[in-house]
């Protein structure tokens, strides 16, 4: 599709490297900034899509920057400022080498692991007697990290990441008790949009001084699952599918079309028409979640535009 961004390549003042992901690139300055770009790229079963979804990048900023200022009291974050539709600035970070899944329901990967007779995903025990979609009796953390061999997340326990030395104790412990005070605060936000948040993920990094903060994105359609609360026991009851918010139905219309992100699979064709209806349910997903009507940034030339408010911040805040 015309008027998406698929790749950057800027090169803006102090610059001193990039690092491109699945969907966002960010560019480190000097004076520990870093530049985050939310592209249009989208991606499924950790595979990048080979066209981009008009506005995508535009909607998973605005949603994480907002939860990010609405979460600011609970959990220090990275970010400064967000100079343009698709971009965040903020203190330039470590990353730590692992996601912080935490579930609240038995939905997804969970689900799918359950029905494959598995009662432990990492490390974390799972009662018996449970049907896709139930809420957990509390919520818990299944940790991700990076497989040694590819790009592909894979699943690891609390007590893998301390023998591998992939995150300090001292550190992990703070990591988990953000997570839990993160996915608090994100269930009461969505309460109040008619929503439930069944499972997210959060990214954490250490700053320059030391400090554990909030990184990446943050309770968006890419990175957690809702469902609509209105009619969820109901359905439950009666065992029908829930009504739900995320990417999910971009990984079930793969799924349909026999792609799984497994060796020797094609990924098909995604016509014109299909990524205008990903598009409008991405809008769709920013107003649930967000509460507020979406505004379409402007598409003409957005190389340029993001460039151009980039500069500008950088020139009027950075000294």
């Amino acid at each position: 599709m015309k008027n998406t961004i698929i790749a950057t390549n800027f090169n803006f003042p102090g610059q001193v490297d990039v690092y491109k992901g699945k969907v966002r690139e960010v560019y480190r300055l000097e004076n520990d900034l870093m530049v985050m770009i939310a592209t249009d790229r989208l991606s499924a079963f950790d595979v990048v899509m080979p066209k981009g979804i008009p506005y995508k990048g535009q909607i998973l900023n605005q949603i994480a920057t907002k939860m990010m200022a609405d979460t600011s009291d609970i959990v220090p974050n990275w970010l400064l400022a967000s100079p343009d539709p698709n971009v965040a600035i903020g203190h330039a970070c470590e990353p730590f080498k692992v996601e912080m899944v935490i579930r609240g329901y038995m939905s997804g990967h969970a689900a799918r692991e359950y029905t494959l007779g598995k009662r432990v995903l990492c490390g974390v025990a799972m009662p018996n007697g449970m049907k896709e979609n139930d809420k957990f009796p509390a919520p818990i953390i299944t940790p991700a990290t990076k497989a040694e061999m590819g790009d592909h997340d894979e699943d690891i326990s609390r007590e893998d990441i301390l023998k591998r030395n992939i995150v300090a104790e001292k550190d992990y412990l703070i990591l988990e008790k953000y997570t839990r005070a993160l996915f608090k605060r994100g269930i009461e936000i969505a309460a109040k949009r008619g929503l439930i948040l069944v499972d997210t993920k959060y990214e954490f990094g250490k700053t320059k001084d030391g400090r554990i903060v909030l990184i990446d994105e943050i309770h968006t359609p890419d990175s957690s699952r809702y469902f609509y609360a209105d009619g969820y026991e109901e359905r439950q009851k009666n065992g029908a599918p829930q009504k739900q918010l995320s990417k999910e139905f971009v990984r079930q219309w793969l799924i349909a079309n026999d792609f799984q992100g497994l060796k020797g699979q094609k990924v098909p064709e995604m016509t014109d028409e299909y990524i205008e209806t990903v598009s409008e349910r991405y809008i769709e997903l920013y107003e649930k979640i967000v509460g507020e009507n979406f505004k379409k940034a402007e598409l003409t030339n957005i190389q340029n535009r993001i460039e151009t408010n980039v500069l500008a911040y950088l020139k009027n805040n950075v000294r």
